[in-house]
């Protein structure tokens, strides 16, 4: 059953009275399951990734392991969503892949399934005479060049995933530096801007503002003259210690 298509009820009838023709066709050479229409009968794979292909073909004995899968389409159904949509997750699995579409859709299946990278080992058409419905074989390549690209496939989408998560990585590293380095100190810190912004008293690298320390105060050796437009009676005295030549001397700097 396709899970993007709704075919036509008369489509319908015809896709599961195919589906029922080829469980017979096969049913020489393996044990046919069939899923016609809404049916889940037999799966492929377990879990969220099982799927139901039209009909599933295992060998005969008590052995059930899968040997191939077989997909019918109509009219309406051969076009790229899907060919994507389930033929490429049949040409992915390591097994067979037999595929049935309209004597008139055949150039067009070819074409999705090159164009798509799909594997798969046989292509039928089939179409009515008079009461009958008739098969015929137009492709066939072998199962061990399916595997193969579908093995080439996987492994370059899980090159490709491997390299992204690598730059990935490389990114992150970057980013990390250049945190650490603006926390070196405390001096600097990035904004989400981008611009770089220092605390208060750290303006111009390490020494911060010349002339003055955390408290504000003046800093040893700064000049200690007033500016223009300052008033000289604001400027702050001070006193010195008593002289180690003379104890009782103490000297002063009054305004």
């Amino acid at each position: 059953m396709s899970p993007i298509l709704v075919r036509p009820v008369r489509e319908q009838l015809e896709h599961d009275r195919i589906i029922r023709l080829l469980q017979t066709k096969y049913k020489r050479r393996y044990v046919a399951a069939i899923n016609p229409g809404a049916e889940m009968n037999q799966a492929v794979g377990d879990g969220a990734d099982a799927v139901y292909p039209d009909v599933v073909l295992m060998p005969t004995g008590r052995a059930r392991k899968i040997a191939g899968v077989v997909e019918v389409e109509t009219q309406e159904s051969v076009n790229a969503l899907e060919a994507m949509a389930q033929w490429a997750t049949y040409g992915r699995l390591p097994l067979e892949f037999w595929l049935y579409v309209p004597a008139g859709s055949i150039d067009v299946a070819k074409r999705l399934c090159a164009d798509n990278h799909i594997g798969v080992t046989e292509i039928w058409t089939y179409y009515v005479v008079g009461d009958q419905m008739r098969f015929t074989l137009v492709h066939r390549a072998p199962v061990e060049a399916k595997i193969a690209a579908a093995r080439a496939v996987a492994s370059a989408a899980a090159s490709a995933k491997r390299e992204g998560g690598e730059g990935r990585g490389v990114g992150g590293g970057v980013g990390q530096a250049r945190g650490r380095a603006d926390r070196v100190g405390g001096k600097t810190c990035r904004d989400p801007e981008g611009g770089v912004v220092r605390p208060e008293g750290t303006q111009g690298g390490e020494g911060g503002q010349a002339g003055e320390n955390r408290e504000g105060l003046p800093a040893a050796g700064a000049d200690r003259e007033t500016g223009p437009g300052r008033d000289e009676d604001a400027r702050p005295q001070a006193a010195l210690t008593p002289s180690q030549s003379d104890p009782s001397t103490v000297l002063t700097f009054g305004p």
